[in-house]
């Protein structure tokens, strides 16, 4: 697909990664519609980026947007599922000081597991289901995984989501074929975000010296991945890793 012929989704476009594919977006002539619980970021989108909040944890709020966003851009042929949060913690902590142990609270749990995969499967099946309805092909979803998929300390519900999404791209790839529907994943390593930099130091210290390119990625390295998934009609069931090749 021609990054001009797109009218795109992004979720969790108000900063960082999805503010950048939003951006990007629009400077190749796509018609953008961003999604995010941050209107205040939104708001800080280039003019004809259209901005609407999105929780994507609620199901009316995703049905909601998708029929906006249709409307605003006048169709709807691509997804990328960006929104996600972390709560990172050990499943089980024992205390060196004190010998106490602790567990990852349920809000935690809950709380990454609703944004990152019941959220992101919501706005695939509403995206998905507008397109087979209005009869709109081609179409292509691009989901934000993670290279956390393949298991890392400290990250049972990232990793969780995450793999999960991983995996469903395959599963929604077969699903959506009839429908003329592509679906790619591309998993960021270690990439310089407001996340990111909310970060341990001494682990995030540790983790960018693991990288055998020597560096921390940057939103635009990712931007490539997802430029190729959408444009590559080849493309379609796969994960792209894109770290530098860290591995976790």
């Amino acid at each position: 697909m021609e990054l001009r012929d797109l009218k795109v989704i992004v979720t969790g476009a108000a900063q960082g990664m999805g503010a950048h594919f939003a951006r990007r977006l629009a400077e190749a002539g796509a018609k953008v519609a961003a999604g995010d619980v941050n209107e205040a970021g939104l708001a800080a989108l280039p003019e004809g980026v259209h901005r609407r909040r999105l929780d994507v944890t609620s199901p009316d709020d995703a049905r909601a947007f998708v029929a906006w966003a249709a409307g605003a851009m006048g169709g709807l042929n691509a997804l990328v599922n960006n929104a996600g949060i972390i709560r990172d913690g050990l499943l089980v902590r024992r205390d060196r000081a004190s010998g106490e142990v602790t567990t990852l609270s349920e809000a935690d749990w809950d709380a990454v597991i609703a944004v990152n995969l019941t959220g992101a499967t919501r706005m695939v099946r509403e995206a998905v289901a507008a397109m087979a309805r209005a009869g709109t092909r081609p179409g292509v979803v691009v989901n934000l995984s993670s290279v956390a998929r393949h298991g890392n300390r400290g990250q049972s519900n990232y990793v969780a989501a995450k793999a999960s999404l991983a995996a469903n791209t395959v599963t929604w790839a077969r699903e959506f074929a009839p429908l003329g529907v592509r679906v790619g994943a591309v998993a960021p390593g270690m990439i310089e975000t407001p996340m990111t930099k909310g970060m341990n130091q001494k682990a995030r210290d540790a983790l960018v010296a693991a990288v055998p390119v020597g560096r921390i990625g940057e939103p635009e390295d990712i931007w490539k991945a997802v430029r190729f998934v959408i444009e590559c009609d080849y493309f379609d069931g796969r994960t792209v890793d894109v770290d530098g090749g860290l591995v976790m």
